[in-house]
């Protein structure tokens, strides 16, 4: 994944309610309509958020005759949570060196 589509992933999850869309995708294809049911926007503006989540390919249109159901596309997903992961290595690492030297000052204060 390049940083930019990365970038675009990012920037895409940054919305609760492209988070909600997505979980709502994750259930099964749907129609906009569909989608914009639960929430509390016009139809144009959940058009407006698949199309960023579209942009960053985490939802992909169908063609259905007239009809264009959404479905999620989790690929950009496991990108980014792969990238993310490398992080959360990093700080298991500095937080089990910084357990150890807790310990290691304990024991030498008792």
């Amino acid at each position: 994944m390049t940083p930019d589509k990365l970038s675009l992933v990012f920037s895409a999850l940054a919305d609760p309610t492209r988070r909600a869309i997505l979980a709502a995708l994750a259930l099964g294809p749907m129609p906009v309509g569909e989608i914009a049911k639960p929430f509390d926007i016009s139809e144009p503006a959940v058009i407006k958020h698949l199309k960023v989540l579209e942009k960053a390919g985490l939802v992909e249109a169908d063609r259905k005759g007239q009809m264009r159901p959404r479905r999620l596309n989790a690929q950009p997903l496991a990108e980014a949570s792969s990238f993310v992961e490398q992080y959360r290595q990093f700080w298991e690492a500095s937080f089990d060196r910084l357990d150890a030297y807790l310990q290691e000052l304990q024991a030498t204060e008792q």
